[in-house]
Protein backbone atom coordinates (compact mmCIF):
# COMPACT_ATOMS: atom_id res chain seq x y z
CA UNK A 1 0.00 0.00 0.00
CA UNK A 2 1.04 3.30 -0.72
CA UNK A 3 1.33 5.01 2.83
CA UNK A 4 4.63 5.65 4.08
CA UNK A 5 5.36 4.27 7.92
CA UNK A 6 9.11 4.86 9.61
CA UNK A 7 9.60 3.46 13.18
CA UNK A 8 11.87 2.79 15.52
CA UNK A 9 15.46 3.53 14.45
CA UNK A 10 16.84 4.30 11.38
CA UNK A 11 20.35 5.49 9.35
CA UNK A 12 19.69 8.75 7.35
CA UNK A 13 20.15 6.56 3.52
CA UNK A 14 19.55 3.07 2.50
CA UNK A 15 21.98 0.55 1.95
CA UNK A 16 24.41 2.38 4.34
CA UNK A 17 26.73 1.23 7.26
CA UNK A 18 24.50 1.03 10.55
CA UNK A 19 25.76 0.57 13.05
CA UNK A 20 25.28 -1.07 16.44
CA UNK A 21 26.41 0.37 20.32
CA UNK A 22 28.87 -2.36 20.03
CA UNK A 23 30.68 -1.32 16.68
CA UNK A 24 28.70 -4.37 14.74
CA UNK A 25 26.47 -3.37 11.75
CA UNK A 26 23.01 -3.91 12.26
CA UNK A 27 21.40 -6.35 9.11
CA UNK A 28 19.40 -4.86 6.91
CA UNK A 29 16.45 -6.46 4.94
CA UNK A 30 14.35 -5.24 2.20
CA UNK A 31 10.67 -7.02 1.96
CA UNK A 32 8.84 -6.50 -0.91
CA UNK A 33 5.65 -8.94 -2.21
CA UNK A 34 7.01 -8.08 -6.02
CA UNK A 35 10.78 -7.89 -6.05
CA UNK A 36 12.50 -4.10 -7.19
CA UNK A 37 9.18 -2.93 -8.85
CA UNK A 38 6.92 -2.44 -6.35
CA UNK A 39 5.95 -1.32 -3.18
CA UNK A 40 8.77 -2.64 -0.31
CA UNK A 41 9.85 -1.54 3.46
CA UNK A 42 13.42 -2.07 4.60
CA UNK A 43 13.44 -3.26 7.98
CA UNK A 44 16.79 -3.50 10.36
CA UNK A 45 17.39 -6.65 12.24
CA UNK A 46 20.28 -6.88 15.49
CA UNK A 47 21.03 -10.20 13.56
CA UNK A 48 20.69 -11.70 10.12
CA UNK A 49 17.42 -13.01 9.12
CA UNK A 50 18.72 -15.98 7.08
CA UNK A 51 20.35 -18.10 10.15
CA UNK A 52 18.08 -21.36 9.75
CA UNK A 53 20.09 -23.98 12.67
CA UNK A 54 17.42 -26.89 11.67
CA UNK A 55 14.03 -28.06 9.26
CA UNK A 56 11.48 -30.21 10.22
CA UNK A 57 9.48 -32.66 7.86
CA UNK A 58 7.39 -30.86 5.05
CA UNK A 59 3.52 -31.51 5.89
CA UNK A 60 1.01 -31.51 3.11
CA UNK A 61 -1.80 -28.86 3.39
CA UNK A 62 -2.88 -28.44 0.28
CA UNK A 63 -6.64 -28.22 0.12
CA UNK A 64 -8.76 -31.39 -0.73
CA UNK A 65 -11.15 -30.42 -3.76
CA UNK A 66 -14.16 -32.41 -3.46
CA UNK A 67 -16.14 -31.21 -6.76
CA UNK A 68 -14.08 -29.62 -9.56
CA UNK A 69 -16.75 -28.44 -11.83
CA UNK A 70 -20.68 -27.57 -10.99
CA UNK A 71 -23.39 -25.30 -12.01
CA UNK A 72 -25.97 -24.81 -8.88
CA UNK A 73 -25.99 -22.46 -6.37
CA UNK A 74 -24.75 -23.38 -3.02
CA UNK A 75 -24.62 -22.24 0.56
CA UNK A 76 -22.99 -23.52 3.95
CA UNK A 77 -22.97 -23.11 7.28
CA UNK A 78 -19.86 -21.47 8.54
CA UNK A 79 -20.78 -21.86 12.00
CA UNK A 80 -20.79 -25.43 12.06
CA UNK A 81 -16.81 -25.02 11.29
CA UNK A 82 -15.66 -26.90 14.75
CA UNK A 83 -13.33 -24.36 16.75
CA UNK A 84 -9.81 -25.70 17.44
CA UNK A 85 -7.04 -24.63 19.66
CA UNK A 86 -4.13 -24.27 17.34
CA UNK A 87 -4.57 -21.33 14.44
CA UNK A 88 -3.22 -23.40 11.68
CA UNK A 89 -4.94 -26.55 12.29
CA UNK A 90 -8.53 -24.62 12.70
CA UNK A 91 -8.13 -23.06 9.37
CA UNK A 92 -10.48 -24.78 6.72
CA UNK A 93 -10.14 -24.00 2.65
CA UNK A 94 -14.00 -24.15 1.83
CA UNK A 95 -13.85 -22.93 -1.70
CA UNK A 96 -10.66 -22.39 -3.97
CA UNK A 97 -9.65 -22.09 -7.58
CA UNK A 98 -5.48 -20.67 -9.00
CA UNK A 99 -6.23 -16.77 -7.92
CA UNK A 100 -7.53 -17.23 -4.00
CA UNK A 101 -8.31 -19.57 -1.25
CA UNK A 102 -11.38 -18.89 0.84
CA UNK A 103 -10.70 -20.33 4.44
CA UNK A 104 -12.82 -20.30 7.93
CA UNK A 105 -11.18 -20.33 11.28
CA UNK A 106 -12.46 -21.25 14.97
CA UNK A 107 -8.88 -20.60 17.00
CA UNK A 108 -9.07 -21.14 20.69
CA UNK A 109 -5.78 -20.64 21.48
CA UNK A 110 -2.85 -17.90 20.70
CA UNK A 111 0.33 -18.91 18.28
CA UNK A 112 2.43 -18.84 21.67
CA UNK A 113 5.27 -21.62 20.55
CA UNK A 114 5.44 -20.67 16.70
CA UNK A 115 5.35 -17.95 14.08
CA UNK A 116 3.95 -18.70 10.88
CA UNK A 117 4.73 -17.29 7.31
CA UNK A 118 2.20 -17.64 3.80
CA UNK A 119 5.11 -17.50 1.13
CA UNK A 120 2.52 -17.71 -1.74
CA UNK A 121 -0.29 -15.17 -0.80
CA UNK A 122 -1.35 -11.99 0.61
CA UNK A 123 -3.61 -12.69 3.65
CA UNK A 124 -7.00 -11.06 4.07
CA UNK A 125 -8.56 -12.21 7.78
CA UNK A 126 -11.97 -10.89 8.56
CA UNK A 127 -12.81 -10.65 11.87
CA UNK A 128 -16.02 -12.17 12.83
CA UNK A 129 -15.82 -12.77 16.48
CA UNK A 130 -13.22 -12.30 18.99
CA UNK A 131 -10.22 -9.94 19.62
CA UNK A 132 -6.63 -9.74 20.46
CA UNK A 133 -3.26 -8.17 18.36
CA UNK A 134 -1.36 -9.68 15.26
CA UNK A 135 2.19 -9.39 15.90
CA UNK A 136 4.96 -8.84 13.33
CA UNK A 137 8.61 -8.00 12.51
CA UNK A 138 6.87 -4.27 11.99
CA UNK A 139 4.95 -3.91 15.22
CA UNK A 140 1.85 -5.08 17.09
CA UNK A 141 -1.86 -4.26 15.25
CA UNK A 142 -4.66 -4.80 17.57
CA UNK A 143 -7.89 -6.08 15.95
CA UNK A 144 -11.50 -6.84 17.20
CA UNK A 145 -15.09 -7.36 15.75
CA UNK A 146 -15.31 -6.01 12.18
CA UNK A 147 -11.60 -5.34 11.38
CA UNK A 148 -10.04 -6.60 8.10
CA UNK A 149 -6.54 -7.57 8.97
CA UNK A 150 -4.32 -7.38 5.63
CA UNK A 151 -0.95 -9.40 5.45
CA UNK A 152 1.58 -8.99 2.53
CA UNK A 153 2.60 -12.53 1.47
CA UNK A 154 6.18 -13.34 3.27
CA UNK A 155 5.39 -11.05 6.18
CA UNK A 156 6.07 -13.26 9.76
CA UNK A 157 3.59 -13.04 12.13
CA UNK A 158 2.04 -14.45 15.71
CA UNK A 159 -1.58 -13.59 16.79
CA UNK A 160 -2.60 -13.56 19.99
CA UNK A 161 -6.42 -13.88 20.98
CA UNK A 162 -7.99 -12.34 23.60
CA UNK A 163 -10.97 -14.63 24.22
CA UNK A 164 -11.02 -18.67 23.09
CA UNK A 165 -14.13 -17.90 21.37
CA UNK A 166 -12.76 -16.42 17.84
CA UNK A 167 -14.28 -16.61 14.41
CA UNK A 168 -12.50 -15.66 10.96
CA UNK A 169 -13.33 -15.43 7.14
CA UNK A 170 -9.76 -15.55 5.50
CA UNK A 171 -8.75 -14.81 1.89
CA UNK A 172 -5.26 -16.49 0.70
CA UNK A 173 -4.69 -13.62 -2.18
CA UNK A 174 -2.01 -15.28 -5.05
CA UNK A 175 -1.66 -11.50 -6.04
CA UNK A 176 -1.26 -8.48 -3.99
CA UNK A 177 -4.31 -7.28 -2.31
CA UNK A 178 -4.39 -3.43 -3.20
CA UNK A 179 -7.13 -0.84 -3.38
CA UNK A 180 -9.51 0.05 -6.09
CA UNK A 181 -7.51 1.84 -8.97
CA UNK A 182 -10.59 3.89 -8.98
CA UNK A 183 -10.15 5.01 -5.75
CA UNK A 184 -6.56 6.32 -5.95
CA UNK A 185 -4.76 9.21 -7.51
CA UNK A 186 -2.32 8.65 -10.16
CA UNK A 187 0.31 9.34 -7.01
CA UNK A 188 -1.77 7.01 -4.67
CA UNK A 189 -3.82 9.05 -2.48
CA UNK A 190 -7.24 8.09 -1.70
CA UNK A 191 -9.78 10.28 -3.52
CA UNK A 192 -12.79 12.28 -2.07
CA UNK A 193 -14.79 9.44 -3.67
CA UNK A 194 -13.60 6.57 -1.92
CA UNK A 195 -15.86 4.84 0.70
CA UNK A 196 -12.50 5.22 3.32
CA UNK A 197 -9.40 7.03 3.58
CA UNK A 198 -5.87 7.21 5.03
CA UNK A 199 -7.34 8.04 8.06
CA UNK A 200 -9.34 4.81 8.59
CA UNK A 201 -6.19 3.03 8.00
CA UNK A 202 -4.51 1.51 10.73
CA UNK A 203 -0.82 0.76 10.51
CA UNK A 204 1.46 -0.92 13.05
CA UNK A 205 2.20 0.15 16.22
CA UNK A 206 4.58 -0.04 19.73
CA UNK A 207 7.37 -1.13 17.73
CA UNK A 208 9.38 -3.95 20.13
CA UNK A 209 13.10 -5.38 19.67
CA UNK A 210 13.64 -8.99 20.51
CA UNK A 211 17.24 -9.56 20.84
CA UNK A 212 16.78 -13.23 21.70
CA UNK A 213 18.83 -16.17 20.61
CA UNK A 214 17.40 -19.55 20.55
CA UNK A 215 15.41 -21.88 18.40
CA UNK A 216 12.62 -20.27 16.66
CA UNK A 217 10.15 -22.16 14.69
CA UNK A 218 8.77 -20.45 11.74
CA UNK A 219 5.96 -22.94 9.76
CA UNK A 220 6.08 -21.42 6.26
CA UNK A 221 3.81 -22.32 3.63
CA UNK A 222 4.80 -22.61 0.20
CA UNK A 223 2.64 -24.25 -2.91
CA UNK A 224 0.38 -26.19 -0.35
CA UNK A 225 3.51 -27.68 1.70
CA UNK A 226 4.01 -26.58 5.14
CA UNK A 227 7.81 -26.37 6.08
CA UNK A 228 9.18 -25.98 9.54
CA UNK A 229 11.98 -23.56 9.41
CA UNK A 230 14.01 -23.14 12.97
CA UNK A 231 15.76 -20.22 13.48
CA UNK A 232 18.49 -19.05 15.73
CA UNK A 233 17.58 -15.65 17.08
CA UNK A 234 14.60 -14.20 17.66
CA UNK A 235 12.24 -12.98 14.02
CA UNK A 236 11.18 -9.55 15.88
CA UNK A 237 14.50 -8.42 16.06
CA UNK A 238 13.96 -5.43 14.37
CA UNK A 239 14.97 -2.31 15.88
CA UNK A 240 13.81 0.22 13.17
CA UNK A 241 11.66 -0.14 9.50
CA UNK A 242 10.62 2.15 7.30
CA UNK A 243 8.19 1.76 3.75
CA UNK A 244 5.00 0.76 1.93
CA UNK A 245 4.50 -2.63 2.63
CA UNK A 246 3.33 -3.77 6.08
CA UNK A 247 0.41 -5.22 7.22
CA UNK A 248 -2.47 -2.91 8.18
CA UNK A 249 -5.97 -3.23 9.63
CA UNK A 250 -9.19 -1.65 8.46
CA UNK A 251 -12.26 -1.71 10.34
CA UNK A 252 -15.84 -2.57 7.84
CA UNK A 253 -17.30 0.03 10.19
CA UNK A 254 -15.45 2.76 8.93
CA UNK A 255 -16.76 1.95 5.61
CA UNK A 256 -18.69 4.81 3.85
CA UNK A 257 -21.99 3.72 1.94
CA UNK A 258 -22.62 4.83 -1.06
CA UNK A 259 -26.09 5.60 -1.58
CA UNK A 260 -28.94 6.36 -4.69
CA UNK A 261 -32.16 7.03 -5.78
CA UNK A 262 -31.74 3.83 -7.39
CA UNK A 263 -30.53 0.39 -6.45
CA UNK A 264 -26.95 0.42 -6.87
CA UNK A 265 -24.78 -2.18 -8.11
CA UNK A 266 -22.60 -3.97 -6.43
CA UNK A 267 -19.17 -1.96 -7.67
CA UNK A 268 -20.04 0.51 -5.22
CA UNK A 269 -19.52 -1.80 -2.20
CA UNK A 270 -15.88 -2.41 -2.82
CA UNK A 271 -13.26 -2.46 -0.73
CA UNK A 272 -10.36 -4.61 -2.66
CA UNK A 273 -9.10 -5.40 -5.57
CA UNK A 274 -6.77 -8.43 -6.63
CA UNK A 275 -6.06 -10.18 -9.72
CA UNK A 276 -9.35 -11.89 -11.08
CA UNK A 277 -11.08 -11.53 -7.91
CA UNK A 278 -12.45 -8.41 -5.46
CA UNK A 279 -13.44 -8.15 -2.22
CA UNK A 280 -16.96 -5.74 -1.53
CA UNK A 281 -18.13 -4.60 2.27
CA UNK A 282 -22.19 -4.56 2.64
CA UNK A 283 -22.64 -2.20 5.80
CA UNK A 284 -25.60 -0.51 7.41
CA UNK A 285 -27.32 2.26 5.13
CA UNK A 286 -30.15 4.01 3.74
CA UNK A 287 -32.21 2.45 0.93
CA UNK A 288 -33.25 4.31 -1.87
CA UNK A 289 -34.82 7.31 -2.14
CA UNK A 290 -36.80 7.25 -5.85
CA UNK A 291 -40.67 6.96 -4.66
CA UNK A 292 -41.20 4.00 -6.59
CA UNK A 293 -37.62 2.68 -6.08
CA UNK A 294 -37.39 -1.33 -5.32
CA UNK A 295 -34.88 -1.65 -2.48
CA UNK A 296 -34.21 -5.12 -2.90
CA UNK A 297 -31.16 -6.11 -5.56
CA UNK A 298 -32.83 -6.92 -8.88
CA UNK A 299 -32.03 -10.66 -10.70
CA UNK A 300 -28.70 -10.65 -12.15
CA UNK A 301 -26.84 -13.24 -14.82
CA UNK A 302 -23.63 -14.43 -13.14
CA UNK A 303 -21.62 -14.47 -16.28
CA UNK A 304 -18.20 -13.56 -16.08
CA UNK A 305 -17.83 -14.38 -11.92
CA UNK A 306 -18.43 -16.31 -9.12
CA UNK A 307 -20.36 -14.72 -5.97
CA UNK A 308 -19.54 -15.37 -2.83
CA UNK A 309 -21.16 -13.79 0.15
CA UNK A 310 -20.48 -14.47 3.76
CA UNK A 311 -23.27 -12.92 6.08
CA UNK A 312 -21.79 -11.34 9.22
CA UNK A 313 -24.87 -9.43 11.19
CA UNK A 314 -28.48 -8.28 10.54
CA UNK A 315 -31.19 -8.75 8.48
CA UNK A 316 -30.52 -9.47 4.62
CA UNK A 317 -34.39 -8.94 2.94
CA UNK A 318 -33.08 -10.58 -0.14
CA UNK A 319 -32.87 -13.92 1.67
CA UNK A 320 -34.18 -16.58 3.70
CA UNK A 321 -33.27 -18.38 6.47
CA UNK A 322 -29.85 -16.34 6.90
CA UNK A 323 -27.54 -17.25 9.70
CA UNK A 324 -24.48 -15.87 11.11
CA UNK A 325 -21.13 -16.55 9.27
CA UNK A 326 -23.09 -18.41 6.43
CA UNK A 327 -21.98 -18.52 2.98
CA UNK A 328 -23.67 -17.94 -0.23
CA UNK A 329 -21.89 -19.40 -3.71
CA UNK A 330 -24.27 -17.98 -6.75
CA UNK A 331 -21.52 -19.83 -9.71
CA UNK A 332 -20.99 -18.03 -13.33
CA UNK A 333 -23.52 -19.12 -15.69
CA UNK A 334 -26.61 -18.90 -14.35
CA UNK A 335 -28.66 -15.71 -13.14
CA UNK A 336 -29.66 -15.44 -9.54
CA UNK A 337 -31.72 -12.93 -7.24
CA UNK A 338 -33.88 -12.33 -4.24
CA UNK A 339 -35.91 -15.04 -2.57
CA UNK A 340 -39.74 -15.31 -3.25
CA UNK A 341 -41.69 -12.25 -1.78
CA UNK A 342 -38.58 -10.57 -1.07
CA UNK A 343 -38.86 -7.81 -3.52
CA UNK A 344 -42.54 -6.53 -2.63
CA UNK A 345 -41.45 -7.31 0.96
CA UNK A 346 -38.42 -5.05 0.47
CA UNK A 347 -40.93 -2.08 -0.98
CA UNK A 348 -41.41 1.20 1.54
CA UNK A 349 -38.30 -0.07 3.58
CA UNK A 350 -36.32 2.91 4.69
CA UNK A 351 -32.78 1.67 5.63
CA UNK A 352 -31.15 -2.11 6.38
CA UNK A 353 -28.78 -3.28 8.96
CA UNK A 354 -27.43 -5.68 7.00
CA UNK A 355 -23.05 -6.76 7.14
CA UNK A 356 -21.22 -8.98 5.19
CA UNK A 357 -18.01 -9.16 3.19
CA UNK A 358 -18.40 -10.55 -0.72
CA UNK A 359 -15.97 -12.01 -2.91
CA UNK A 360 -16.27 -11.75 -6.51
CA UNK A 361 -14.33 -14.29 -8.31
CA UNK A 362 -13.76 -14.18 -12.51
CA UNK A 363 -12.36 -17.30 -12.80
CA UNK A 364 -14.45 -20.62 -11.06
CA UNK A 365 -14.50 -21.90 -7.49
CA UNK A 366 -13.84 -25.78 -6.28
CA UNK A 367 -15.34 -27.23 -3.35
CA UNK A 368 -13.15 -28.59 -0.60
CA UNK A 369 -14.43 -31.72 1.16
CA UNK A 370 -14.91 -29.08 4.28
CA UNK A 371 -17.40 -27.48 2.51
CA UNK A 372 -19.12 -30.04 1.83
CA UNK A 373 -19.28 -31.30 5.72
CA UNK A 374 -21.09 -28.09 6.15
CA UNK A 375 -23.03 -27.51 3.07
CA UNK A 376 -27.02 -26.44 3.50
CA UNK A 377 -28.56 -29.16 1.21
CA UNK A 378 -31.32 -27.63 -1.25
CA UNK A 379 -30.22 -24.56 -1.18
CA UNK A 380 -30.96 -24.37 -5.26
CA UNK A 381 -34.02 -25.42 -4.68
CA UNK A 382 -35.34 -22.21 -2.21
CA UNK A 383 -36.41 -20.41 -5.01
CA UNK A 384 -39.04 -22.70 -6.08
CA UNK A 385 -41.05 -22.08 -3.13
Amino acid sequence: MPHYIAMGSIPHKRHTQYRKPDGGLYSEQLFSTEGFSNDYSILYHCHPPTQIIRTDEPVNVMPVVAEEKMLQHRSFEGFQVKPEKDFLQSRKPVLVNNDCHIVLAAPQESMGDYFYKNADADEMIFVHEGSGVLHTQYGGLPFSYGDYLVIPRGTIYQISFATPENRLFIVESFSPLRYPKRYLSKYGQLLEHSPFCERDIRGPQDLKTYDLAGDFLIKTKKKGVQYGLHYAHHPFDVIGWDGCCYPFAFSIHDFEPVTGRVHQPPPVHQTFEANNFVVCSFVPRLYDYHPQAIPAPYNHSNIDSDEVLYYVDGDFMSRKNVTRGMITLHPAGIPHGPHPGAVEKSIGKKETGELAVMVDTFHPLQLTVQALEIENKGYTMSWAE
